[in-house]
């Protein structure tokens, strides 16, 4: 089979591996049909996750297989998987976790001790799993893992369910749950600062403001009902009870955690690969709740779909290119908002 393989600075090709095969009898194998690029993946292509830094402990040096959203087909299942069949439409999560330990049974999915720490698709960091745009994907624990596509949901519009479309919902849903009409600021760069705005505004934020120096997303999330800026600075006092961002720039974050009102909450979203500094006095005396976090997605991604599927959301207005799965090589370097690579034979 083929898997899309990262090997330079914005380069990508096909290489020959393998079929995965089952190992044990509670695996899968996938064929994924609609996979798309998480917002990380821009950062790996432009080579931001590879350069060495003192503060980061990791290095993720190419050629490795690239992709971890996507909607997929069961293929194969081993002997004791109960919850989906061959020819299921299912949601891969990108983290890589077992369902029974400990951190997995508290929702801690990005943690599981089963596996080495920090283990997923679509980069060597806890091992070697393999990337979703590939051919075919074994799935390690397709029990605890895979989530059935309801069948009035659309693959294209849902291949980001897999972690950004998910990510969103819990990014804003659960505060807005606690602080019903919150005032809410997103601050960000691709998709999933879009999707946050649709949220927030499907669930009852009686304000949401979207900086982001693109007028194209910037004139999608006014269609989503926010309101509009192409910066933030100075911040706005006060201005704000839950602040997201999503564009990996301290600088920005500062300024999102500087215009928080007073126990107001942050949570960003974007990928650090860069040192920086927080405002900490002025975080200290507002009482600022901050989580930079890697996201324990499997246990949300039953909720993030419901919500989808109650017509409140449009998660597909933020698909911006729907491409051929043979076109990857070409156009996923591309500058693309989010573009989801179709199987025809799928």
């Amino acid at each position: 089979m083929r898997e899309l393989t990262y090997v330079a600075r914005n380069s990508v090709e096909w290489r020959e591996v393998p079929d995965p095969k089952l190992r044990s009898d509670t695996e899968a194998v996938v064929a994924p049909v609609a996979a798309t690029s998480c917002d990380v993946d821009t950062a790996i292509l432009a080579g931001h996750a590879t350069r060495r830094q003192p503060h980061i402990q990791f290095g993720i040096d190419p050629p490795f297989a690239l992709g971890h959203e996507c909607v997929a087909r069961v293929v194969e299942t081993g002997d004791s998987v109960t919850t989906v069949s061959p020819g299921d439409l299912v949601v891969v999560p990108w983290s890589i976790n077992c369902g029974s330990c400990d951190h997995c049974r508290s929702g801690r999915t990005a943690h599981c001790t089963a596996v080495p720490h920090m283990a997923m698709y679509g980069a060597p960091i806890g091992g070697t799993w393999g990337g979703l745009f590939s051919d075919l994907v074994r799935v390690p624990y397709a029990d605890a893992m895979l989530v059935p596509l309801p069948a009035d949901l659309d693959p294209v519009a849902m291949a980001s369910a897999s972690d950004n479309w998910s990510l969103s919902w819990r990014l804003v849903a659960p505060h807005l749950r606690n602080r019903p009409g919150a005032r809410v600021l997103v601050v960000a760069r691709g998709s999933i600062g879009l999707y946050v705005v649709d949220i927030a505004r499907a669930l009852g934020a009686s304000t949401v403001l979207y900086v982001d120096p693109d007028p194209g997303h910037r004139e999608l999330a006014r269609g989503f009902g926010a309101a509009t800026a192409e910066t933030l600075d100075p911040p706005v006092h006060h201005g704000f009870d839950i602040a997201v961002e999503a564009t990996g720039r301290v600088d920005q974050l500062a300024l999102a955690v500087r215009s928080l009102a007073p126990e107001g909450i942050c949570e960003s979203a974007g990928n650090h690969f860069r040192p920086g500094e927080l405002p900490l006095l002025d975080m200290y005396l507002t009482g600022v709740t901050l989580r930079v976090a890697r996201d324990n997605v499997r246990d949300h991604i039953p909720d993030a779909l419901a919500l989808a599927r109650s017509g409140k959301v449009d998660p597909a207005r933020v698909v911006s290119h729907v491409l051929d799965w043979e076109q990857l090589p070409y156009a996923l370097p591309e500058k693309h908002l989010k573009p989801v690579f179709v199987r025809r034979d799928g």
